[in-house]
């Protein structure tokens, strides 16, 4: 499958961007979607996750209450809405998919499909 995020962007604090995660080849039902970012200087760090044919999500504490993730099948798109955006969430972001067990979800090494990233810069 191959990925590719979108919808970056420069917001000011408090903005707030959709990026998407389109999705070719195969079906993104079949995998778990991951949402990544990395700020310069910084490790990958796991923002969030949809589990297989949309069960179940996961969020960072560092974006809960903030962030949601959705899909839309007939797109074979995967979303992820980021409200009150702060300065902290400047990184490039990027999607993933996994053929892995949901457990391991939080871990980039479980993923075998990236996207090229997106990069957000929110500033203050």
């Amino acid at each position: 499958v191959q990925l590719q995020a979108s919808g970056g962007g420069l917001v000011q604090a408090g903005a707030s961007l959709k990026l998407s995660c389109v999705a070719s080849g195969r079906a993104l039902r079949g995998y778990i979607i991951g949402w990544f970012r990395q700020a310069p200087g910084k490790e990958r760090e796991f923002i969030a996750a949809l589990g297989r044919n949309g069960a179940g999500t996961t969020f960072a504490d560092s974006v809960k209450g903030r962030f949601t993730i959705s899909r839309d099948t007939a797109k074979n798109t995967v979303y992820l809405q980021m409200n009150s955006l702060t300065p902290e969430d400047t990184a490039v972001y990027y999607c993933a998919a996994s053929t892995s067990i949901y457990s391991a979800r939080f871990s980039s090494s479980s993923y075998n499909y990236w996207g090229q990233g997106t990069q957000v810069t929110v500033s203050s």
